[in-house]
């Protein structure tokens, strides 16, 4: 059974997402403030996040920023009554994996969940006896064990990335438009809002790339999305 922390200071929020989540199969942990949400995070080790944007004492952004500085992946969605792109995007930046604009539903809100700990549990049953290896020069990457090393040092992603690195490698040199992008890793109709796919090409750029402002990995192809090309070295 996955853990969820459900962090909403609105106590009706609160109370239609934990009926709901505890329906659906889950148990639920309740805060109803940013210092207690942090606390439990630490704390209960949930295996996702529902993070509400506005909360007294300390901020759903400042939540984000902590969790992911202390190397914590835990898979966020953050909740929302703002809408506007900077909103959305700087949440994105500070190392949530999702957002959903309030007024939600209920259905929609565990589809994401689901989809969200589906991708982020990728690296369950591994077997070390021929596991399945992507290997690019310095740049080593295990699929199936949630792993990605580069020159030997293990580097940390949230399970969004993990997915759109992979998805970026088994399709290495196709041009992937980001309407393909947001179908095939997000999984559910974004309404068209691709910037989600630049946020995240830009942190795995800036984990795997030696330079992410002349990327050596991931190209972008002008008017039409990314491509992962498979260094010619010479």
């Amino acid at each position: 059974m996955a853990k969820i922390l459900v962090i909403e200071d609105e106590q009706s929020i609160q109370t239609l997402l934990t009926y709901n989540l505890k329906e659906a199969g889950y148990e639920v942990i309740n805060a109803l403030d940013g210092r207690e949400g942090l606390e439990k995070a630490e704390q209960e080790n949930p295996d996702l996040i529902l993070l509400d944007w506005m909360l007294p004492h300390m901020d759903g952004m400042d939540i984000c920023k902590n969790l992911r500085l202390q190397k914590n992946q835990v898979p966020i969605i953050m909740l929302t009554a703002k809408d506007a792109e900077f909103d959305k995007v700087l949440g994105l930046e500070l190392g949530a994996d999702d957002y959903m604009t309030k007024p939600f539903s209920p259905r929609e809100v565990l589809a994401r969940v689901k989809a969200l700990l589906r991708r982020s549990s990728i690296n369950e049953g591994f077997d070390s006896s021929g596991e399945k290896k992507y290997q690019f020069g310095d740049l080593v990457i295990y699929p199936d064990r949630f792993e990605v090393l580069k020159s030997g040092e293990s580097l940390e992603f949230t399970p969004k990335e993990f997915e759109l690195l992979v998805y970026l490698v088994e399709n290495k040199n196709r041009v992937l438009t980001r309407d393909q992008l947001l179908s095939s890793v997000w999984n559910y109709d974004f309404a068209g809002d691709t910037r989600i796919v630049d946020v995240h090409v830009s942190h795995v750029r800036e984990k795997i790339e030696e330079n992410s402002r002349k990327p050596f990995y991931i190209k972008t192809i002008r008017g039409l999305g990314y491509k992962f090309e498979e260094p010619k070295r010479g």
